[in-house]
C-alpha cells in the first residue's frame, strides 16, 4: 500500500469506525493502538481497503505520507497529553495533530498554542457519533486554522455522515470545534430531561398507562414536533424486560450517571455571563438523581398525607404537548444563545446556521425544530434570539399556555419539573420589561456600597443615608 494519508491513533468504537469510512472511500489510511487486539481488528474488518495499521508509533509514522496529518480518538483529559506528549520529538514541522475526542475548549486553545510554537498544527475536532451508527458516518465540528483543515478535508468527508452533503463544517478559529460540541451536549441534556419530566407527569399525573404513553410520543415524532430524541423514547417505552416481562423502563434504577462535557456548559455559560436555566436545571435533575440513597431517606420524611392534597384540573394532552414543544424551542435558544456570546468573545467567527446544520440527522438532538432553526438564521444571520424571530415568537405566544399549565399542575402535585419550570421562567423573564433586580442592586449598595444605575439619568450611584428618617417611605 502506498503512504497513508490520514491515521488515526486509539482504535475502539468511534476510532475504528472513523478509519474503515475514510478508507472505503479510497484514501489510504493507518491506525494505531496499544490494543494489538483492536490493530488486528481494524484489519479483519478493512480487509481489501487501503488501510494498514502500526505495530509502534515509529512503524505508524513511518507508514504516513509527508507531512503527516494524525488524529487521536483517545479519551479526553491527561490522556490526550501524554499521547501528544509522546508523539511530538517525533514528528516534523508541518505535521498536524487532531484531538478528535470531548476535550474541553481551554485546553484545545492551550494545546494548540503549544504546537504551533513548534511548528506543528493542531485541530480540536469535536465528533458526535455511536457505536450503532458510527459505521454511517458522524457529525464533525471542525475548530482551528482553515490552511490545515483543508488539508484533512476530504479525508474527514469521507468519515462524516451524509444527509444532503455531508455532516460536516469548518465552524471557526481555536477551540470553535470542540465548544460547539460541548454545547450540542448541553442542549441534548437539557431535551432529554423535558422528555423525561412530560412523561412522568403523564404517568403520574395523567395516570396514562406504558403503552398510550408511548404511542402518544410516537404520534408526536409525526408532527412539527418530531426528533431522533422522541422517536427512540417512543421505542424505549415499547420495550418488555425478557427476565420479568415489565416494560424494560420500570426496571432501571433512576439514577442518572455524570456527563463531564455538561458540566462544562453551565460552567462556561456562567463564565460568560449567558443565562441557559433549561440546562442546567438538567445538569441539576442528573445529580439528584445521582443521590439515591439521600433521596430515599428524604421521601420517607416527607411523605404525602394519607388523606391526599387538592390539585389543580389536569392539563389535557394537547397541552402537554405545547409544553414539550415550548421546552424545547428554549433549550435549543439558550445553547445557541451561548454560541453566539462566546464565538463573540473569543472570535470564533461561528455562523450558526453551520453549527445547526451539522447537526442534521445523525446528531442527536436533530429535528424539525433544528431544521427551522437552521433555516431560521439561514435568513437572518445576524439574529440577536429566536425570541425576536416572528417564526419562533408565534409559536411560543400561541403553545406558552400549555407550558404554564403544565409546570403548574406539576407543582401541585408535588411532581418536579426542573426543566420545564426553568425553560417557562426564562420566556417569562425576557418578555418582563421590568424585573425585580432593582431591589436586588438596592440591598448591594446598602450592604456593600456596590452602587446602582438610576432610571432617569446616566451614570453610576451610591446612597449613603439608606437610614435617613426624613427620607422614609414609611412615615
Amino acid at each position: 500500500m502506498a503512504q497513508a494519508h490520514f491515521g488515526i491513533i486509539g482504535l475502539g468504537t468511534m476510532g475504528r469506525n472513523f478509519l474503515l469510512n475514510i478508507a472505503k472511500h479510497g484514501i489510504a489510511s493507518v491506525g494505531y493502538d496499544v490494543d494489538a487486539g483492536k490493530r488486528e481488528l481494524l484489519l479483519k474488518e478493512g480487509a481489501g481497503m487501503p488501510l494498514d495499521v502500526g505495530n509502534d508509533l515509529t512503524d505508524f509514522l513511518s507508514k504516513l505520507e509527508s507531512p503527516r496529518n494524525i488524529m487521536l480518538l483517545v479519551p479526553a483529559g491527561p490522556i490526550v497529553d501524554s499521547v501528544i506528549g509522546e508523539l511530538s520529538p517525533l514528528l516534523a514541522a508541518g505535521d498536524l495533530i487532531i484531538d478528535g475526542g470531548d476535550s474541553h475548549f481551554s485546553d484545545t486553545d492551550r494545546r494548540e498554542a503549544e504546537l504551533l510554537s513548534k511548528n506543528l498544527g493542531f485541530l480540536g475536532v469535536g465528533v458526535i457519533g455511536s457505536e450503532s451508527r458510527g459505521r454511517h458516518g458522524a457529525s464533525i465540528m471542525v475548530g482551528g486554522r482553515l490552511d490545515f483543515y483543508e488539508r484533512v478535508e476530504t479525508a474527514l468527508k469521507a468519515a462524516a455522515f451524509d444527509f444532503n452533503g455531508p455532516c460536516l463544517e469548518y465552524l471557526g478559529a481555536g477551540s470553535a470545534g470542540h465548544f460547539v460540541k460541548m454545547v450540542h451536549d448541553g442542549i441534548e441534556s437539557a431535551l432529554m430531561q423535558l422528555i423525561a419530566e412530560v412523561y412522568d407527569y403523564m404517568r403520574r399525573v395523567l395516570r396514562m398507562n406504558i403503552v398510550l404513553t408511548g404511542k402518544a410520543f410516537a404520534e408526536w415524532n409525526d408532527d412539527e414536533l418530531s426528533s431522533y430524541l422522541l422517536a427512540i423514547t417512543a421505542r424505549i417505552l415499547n420495550k418488555y424486560d425478557r427476565e420479568t416481562r415489565n416494560p424494560l423502563i420500570d426496571m432501571i434504577v433512576d439514577a442518572a450517571g455524570q456527563n463531564a462535557t455538561l458540566k462544562w456548559t453551565s460552567q462556561a455559560a456562567m463564565e460568560f455571563g449567558v443565562p441557559i436555566p433549561t440546562i442546567d436545571a438538567a445538569v441539576s435533575a442528573s445529580q439528584i438523581s445521582a443521590r439515591k440513597l439521600l433521596r430515599q431517606e428524604i421521601a420517607q420524611r416527607f411523605q404525602v398525607p394519607a388523606n391526599g392534597y387538592k390539585v389543580l384540573p389536569k392539563a389535557d394532552l394537547e397541552e402537554v404537548r405545547d409544553a414539550l414543544y415550548c421546552g424545547s424551542i428554549l433549550a435549543y435558544e439558550q445553547g445557541f444563545s451561548l454560541l453566539r456570546e462566546v464565538s463573540r468573545e473569543k472570535s470564533y467567527g461561528l455562523d450558526l446556521e453551520k453549527a445547526a446544520g451539522v447537526w442534521r440527522y445523525s446528531s442527536i438532538i436533530f429535528s424539525s425544530v433544528l431544521e427551522k432553526i437552521r433555516k431560521a438564521y439561514a435568513a437572518e444571520p445576524a439574529l440577536r434570539t429566536l425570541l425576536l424571530h416572528e417564526g419562533f415568537s408565534d409559536i411560543l405566544y400561541k403553545h406558552g399556555a400549555g407550558l404554564r399549565r403544565v409546570v403548574s399542575s406539576m407543582s401541585s402535585s408535588r411532581i418536579p419539573a426542573a426543566a420545564l419550570s426553568a425553560s417557562l421562567n426564562y420566556y417569562t423573564s425576557f418578555r418582563t420589561e421590568r424585573l425585580p433586580a432593582f431591589l436586588t442592586q438596592a440591598q448591594r449598595d446598602y450592604a456593600g456600597a456596590h452602587k446602582y444605575q438610576r432610571i432617569d439619568k446616566e451614570g453610576t450611584f451610591h446612597t449613603d443615608d439608606w437610614d435617613d428618617p426624613t427620607l422614609s417611605t414609611s412615615k
